[in-house]
C-alpha cells in the first residue's frame, strides 16, 4: 500500500496581495482556506475582479471535503460565490463571517443550495483522519480565527490575518494562551501572514483611531464625510460613536457599506442608536452640523461614492465649501494615484481634507514585526510557509523566522501552485499544480483571456482601424473605392491625404491578389493588416487595431 502524502499549496495570495486561497490535502481528503478576490490594476483593461484558478480542485471533486474561511475581508471571501458556481462544498466560518458571505451568495442566487456551518474558537471538525480546531485572532473585522489541522504527517498552522490587539475595540482578545498550548504540542507546519513584515515594532491599537475620530468630529462646523473600509466594523463603531458624541444623523452612501452595516447590525456587531441612521436624501435636507456620512471609496475606485462625491456626480448628496472629509484608511500600494486624484477634487470643492498617516485616523489590521515573531514563537514551528504577501514581505518574513530561531533550510518561499509536501517523516518542495488568475468581466467568468486583453491594450494605445471592401460576387472585382473608418487612431477630418492613401493601398493590394488568383477572405483580410500595418507604422509610428470588413454584392 502506497504511503499517505501530506500536500500544501497556495492557489492565490503568495506573490501578490489578494485573492487568498490555500489548501491542504492528505490522501484523499482535500480542506480548502478562504476563496479570495483581488482588484485589477490599470493594465487589465475592463476587468472587474481576479479570482482563483481552481482547476486542480474540480479535478479533484471527490476529494474535497470542506472550505473553511478565516474571516470577512474580500481578499479571503470575494471569489467564493464564483467557486461555489462551479463546485458545491460544505463551507465552515464563524457569525459574522458567515452573515457576509450570506449576502453574497443570496446576491448570486446559491444561498440554498451551499451547506453553511457556523464555527468558532471552540469547535472541532473531523474530514477523514484530519481533525480541525481553531483559534481567536483579532483584525480589522470581527471573528477572525485562525485554523490548525492535527494530521498524521503532524499539526499544520494557519493564522489567517492578525495583529496582537491588547485593547481590541471589540474585546475580542487574542487567545494567546491557546497559541502558547499549540506552540507546546508541536507545530510541524506554520503558515502565516506576511502583510507587514517590512514594517519594524508593533502595529498600534485600533483604540487609538477612536480619540482622534471625535476630535476630528468635534472640530468641524459642518457636515462630515468619513471614508473608510466598509469591512472595518470596528472603525465604524468609532465613527457612530463620534457621531453620538456630536449631535449628528448618519448617512451611509456605496453599496457594501450599506450591506455591511445591515449584516453587522443585525448580528449585533455595530451599535446604532435607534433613529439615528437616515436616508442620504433626507441627510441632505438638514443643517449640516447635523450630519455625518459614512461612505465606501478610501481606495480611490472610480465608482465608489467618495469619488462620486469628489466629482459633484453623486445623485444622492453633494460636498460643498467648508464640509469636512476624513479618509480613515491608507491607500493600499498601488491605490495612491487615485486617491491623490480624488484628495485634489476634494480641496477645489473647498471641503477640508484630513488624510493620509500624520491624521491618525487609520491603524492597520495587521501584525508588525514583533508581532510576527511573537507568532512565530508562541507557535515554534519545524517548517515555516510565509503566506499572503508579495515576494519582498515573503523575503522579510522569512528573515524574522530565521532570527527567532527557525531554520533557514526549513523555510518554504513558495509560488502559487507550488507543493510542500511531507511523506513518512520526510518533507521537500515537491511539484505543482495548476494556479493562476481567472477574469471576471460582467457576468462573464473566465471568457477573457490574454488575447482579448491584448486587443483590449492595443484598442486604447493606438485605436482601431476598419477599412470596408466591397467586391463583385461574380468575379471578385472592387465594385467601389474602399471605405476607411478611424476610431481613436487620427481624426479623419485632418487627415485627408492619409485616407486616400490607405484607401488607394487597400485597392492596388486586392488588385494584384485578384490578378494573382488569391481570392480566399482569410488570405485577402490577412495581407491587408500586414501592408496596412507596416504602412502605418512607417507614416505614424503607431499600431492600430486594422480590421478588414469585405463585403460580396
Amino acid at each position: 500500500m502506497a504511503e499517505e502524502r501530506l500536500w500544501i499549496a497556495a492557489l492565490g495570495g503568495v506573490h501578490e496581495i489578494g485573492k487568498n486561497m490555500y489548501f491542504l490535502q492528505y490522501g484523499d481528503d482535500i480542506i480548502v482556506i478562504d476563496c479570495g478576490s483581488k482588484f485589477p490594476d490599470e493594465s487589465l483593461l475592463g476587468i472587474d475582479l481576479i479570482i482563483p484558478d481552481v482547476a486542480y480542485l474540480l479535478n479533484n471533486l471527490d476529494k474535497l471535503r470542506a472550505l473553511i474561511v478565516t474571516h470577512g475581508h474580500e481578499d479571503h471571501i470575494g471569489g467564493i460565490p464564483y467557486l461555489l458556481k462551479q463546485l458545491n462544498l460544505p463551507l465552515y466560518a464563524s457569525r459574522l463571517t458567515l452573515g457576509l458571505i450570506e449576502n453574497k451568495l443570496k446576491e448570486h442566487g446559491l444561498l440554498r443550495q451551499t451547506s453553511l456551518n457556523r464555527i468558532d474558537s471552540d469547535s472541532v471538525l473531523t474530514f477523514g483522519s484530519i481533525s480541525v480546531s481553531f483559534f481567536n485572532t483579532n483584525h480589522s473585522i470581527p471573528d477572525c480565527l485562525g485554523v490548525v489541522f492535527d494530521t498524521p504527517e503532524g499539526t499544520v498552522v494557519h493564522t489567517g490575518d492578525f495583529k496582537f490587539d491588547m485593547t481590541p475595540v471589540n474585546r475580542q482578545y487574542p487567545d494567546i494562551h491557546k497559541m502558547a498550548d499549540i506552540g507546546k504540542k508541536g507545530v510541524r507546519f506554520l503558515l502565516s501572514e506576511s502583510t507587514n513584515a517590512e514594517r519594524p515594532g508593533f502595529t498600534p491599537s485600533e483604540k487609538l483611531v477612536g480619540a482622534h475620530m471625535e476630535e476630528a468630529f468635534q472640530k468641524a462646523d459642518r457636515r462630515i464625510f468619513v471614508s473608510t473600509f466598509a469591512s472595518n466594523v470596528h472603525r465604524l463603531q468609532q465613527i457612530v460613536d463620534a457621531a453620538v458624541l456630536t449631535g449628528r444623523k448618519l448617512a451611509l452612501l456605496g453599496r457594501s457599506m450599506v450591506n455591511v452595516v445591515a449584516v453587522s447590525q443585525e448580528l449585533g456587531y455595530l451599535n446604532i442608536p435607534e433613529g439615528m441612521l437616515v436616508e442620504p436624501a433626507e441627510a441632505a435636507k438638514l443643517p449640516p452640523h447635523e450630519v455625518a456620512v459614512m461612505c465606501t471609496g478610501s481606495q480611490g475606485e472610480p465608482m465608489a461614492a467618495l469619488s462620486r462625491l469628489a466629482n459633484s456626480s453623486n445623485r444622492q448628496m453633494s460636498i460643498s465649501a467648508g464640509d469636512t472629509v476624513l479618509l480613515a484608511a491608507n491607500p493600499i500600494p498601488g491605490n495612491e494615484r487615485n486617491v491623490s486624484r480624488i484628495v485634489d477634487n476634494l480641496y477645489i470643492l473647498g471641503a477640508k481634507v484630513i488624510y493620509g498617516s500624520r491624521s491618525e485616523l487609520h491603524v492597520s489590521g495587521h501584525g508588525s514585526q514583533e508581532e510576527l515573531k511573537l507568532m512565530l514563537t508562541l507557535m515554534k514551528p519545524e517548517y515555516f510557509i510565509p503566506i499572503h504577501g508579495e515576494y519582498r514581505m515573503l523575503h522579510h518574513h522569512r528573515l524574522l523566522a530565521e532570527a527567532v530561531g527557525v531554520d533557514g533550510d526549513k523555510i518554504f518561499l513558495l509560488k502559487n501552485g507550488e507543493l510542500v509536501e511531507s511523506s513518512g517523516g520526510v518533507v521537500r518542495q515537491s511539484g505543482r499544480v495548476p494556479a493562476g488568475q481567472i477574469f471576471v468581466d460582467g457576468l462573464g467568468i473566465g471568457d477573457i483571456g490574454n488575447v482579448v486583453l491584448r486587443d483590449r491594450r492595443q484598442l486604447s494605445a493606438d485605436g482601431v482601424l476598419i477599412t470596408v471592401i466591397t467586391l463583385s460576387q461574380a468575379d471578385g472585382r472592387l465594385l467601389n473605392e474602399p471605405d476607411t473608418i478611424s476610431r481613436g487612431f487620427i481624426y479623419v477630418r485632418n487627415s485627408d491625404t492619409l485616407m486616400e492613401e490607405i484607401n488607394q493601398l487597400v485597392a492596388a493590394t486586392l488588385e494584384k491578389m485578384n490578378k494573382a488568383d488569391l481570392g480566399q477572405w482569410s488570405i485577402m483580410k490577412q495581407t491587408i493588416k500586414e501592408i496596412l500595418g507596416k504602412f502605418l507604422y512607417e507614416r505614424t509610428k503607431r499600431r492600430p487595431m486594422i480590421l478588414p470588413i469585405i463585403i460580396e454584392v
